[in-house]
């Protein structure tokens, strides 16, 4: 046996560290404050403890220690709770991880479906080894993650988003969020938030004979006066000239 992170996960996805049965303790209450954690107990056969706590259970044996904080991957080796290895990486990029832990924690409520959850567990593992693999720079990943976050807020435009909420959704701090747009967009979240449902309305402005308060609501403000302000403040001009002066543009060029 290698007493290796990365070796470990390796021989568990490939199956030659076989992956046996999946505990979900119910004598540990959830915390919300807390972060996921799974614990797997390396022996011939490996079996795993999943649980949402912040400190992983003292096991007498050799144990991976795997915690999900909301910005940051930590693995520990463990042998009779002596650290052999330890290795953090940041939680950026696709949700992959996220979606995989809200299915562990539902199946808490169904322990008897052992071969969802091995699947499961072994998937979480694949993932971890591959962020904990990648030689991407930081930049790169900051980079990575702003434009899924822009990608983000082009598609949700029209929900009720806040830097609270876009931030939750990629598992950030709203502080981390500012700083990422500041540092990688060159523009403030508000404002970047506030550009891009203009541009939609000016999309809709010019394509569609929609009523003023209809396009505010589509595009995602809810106060129809606001957005006429805000687009004057913007354009120069009210969404009703700026519909009329593009016709009339387009009239003119026939």
């Amino acid at each position: 046996m290698h007493h290796d992170i990365t070796q470990i996960l390796t021989d568990l996805i490939n199956g030659t560290l076989p992956l046996g049965q999946v505990h979900f303790p119910t004598s540990t209450i959830p915390n919300p404050r807390t972060s996921p954690c799974l614990v797997l107990i390396v022996d011939t056969a490996c079996e795993a403890l999943f649980f949402s706590s912040g400190d992983a259970p003292l096991q007498p044996a050799l144990s991976l220690n795997i915690n999900f904080g909301k910005q940051q991957l930590t693995l520990q080796l463990q042998r009779d709770n002596s650290l052999l290895q330890q290795l953090q990486v940041a939680r950026r990029g696709p949700r992959v991880g996220a979606f995989l832990l809200q299915t562990l924690s539902e199946l808490q409520m169904q322990p008897d479906d052992q071969e969802t959850a091995r699947l499961v567990v072994l998937s979480l593992l694949s993932h971890c080894r591959d962020l904990l693999g990648s030689d991407i720079h930081t930049a790169s990943r900051s980079r990575a993650l702003f434009e899924a976050i822009r990608h983000y807020i082009e598609e949700q435009h029209a929900s009720a988003l806040t830097r609270e909420s876009v931030a939750q959704a990629f598992y950030i701090s709203p502080n981390y969020l500012s700083h990422l747009f500041q540092n990688t967009g060159n523009v403030g979240f508000n404002e970047y938030l506030t550009q891009t449902r203009l541009e939609h309305a000016r999309q809709l402005l010019k394509g569609y004979d929609l009523k003023i308060k209809d396009i505010a609501a589509i595009c995602g403000f809810m106060d129809s006066n606001y957005f006429c302000r805000l687009f004057r403040k913007h354009t120069e001009r009210s969404p009703s000239e700026y519909r009329r002066q593009y016709h009339s543009q387009l009239t003119a060029k026939k």
